[in-house]
């Protein structure tokens, strides 16, 4: 058996990884931009590597998959959906997204900061996620 903070990391990046995944996947068939959809697309491809890896342990440590919350994930569509109504630009879109990176950014290093103990390869995971949604980040600006 892992130790508790092994478990609770895994199960946090993956709720994080997933919620990363829904919101490019419901937010990119409203981007025009072709070079800013196929930075999308990259960012979704690698969220989903590293949902692999996650996946991976928490299969390998017989960890029961966290969902993200149905009030965060509520609030986002709620979020989402209200702001595209009235602007339904590329830059309302970046917004929203650079929102949920910098949400996410801090949530995980909270947890990495919590959950000291963690397997030193769970924490790599978590610093990879991390960076993932910084490298996102900083790809947005151009569309702000």
């Amino acid at each position: 058996m892992e130790n508790e903070d092994t478990i609770e990391l895994l199960r946090e990046c993956s709720a994080g990884v997933k919620m990363g995944i829904a919101t490019i996947e419901d937010l990119l068939p409203h981007v025009h931009d072709e070079k800013f959809q196929d930075t999308l697309r990259s960012s979704k491809t690698t969220h989903e590597e590293l949902y692999g890896e996650i996946s991976n342990y928490l299969q390998k440590y017989e960890i029961p998959k966290k969902e993200p919350p149905i009030m965060a994930k509520g609030m986002a569509w709620m979020k989402t959906n209200t702001q595209i109504c009235m602007n339904d630009s590329d830059k309302t879109i970046a917004n929203l997204i650079t929102d949920g990176c910098n949400t996410g950014i801090k949530s995980l290093t909270s947890y990495l900061n919590k959950y000291k103990n963690a397997k030193e390869e769970i924490r790599e995971i978590s610093r990879k996620l991390i960076n993932s949604e910084e490298k996102l980040v900083e790809r947005l600006k151009d569309y702000l």
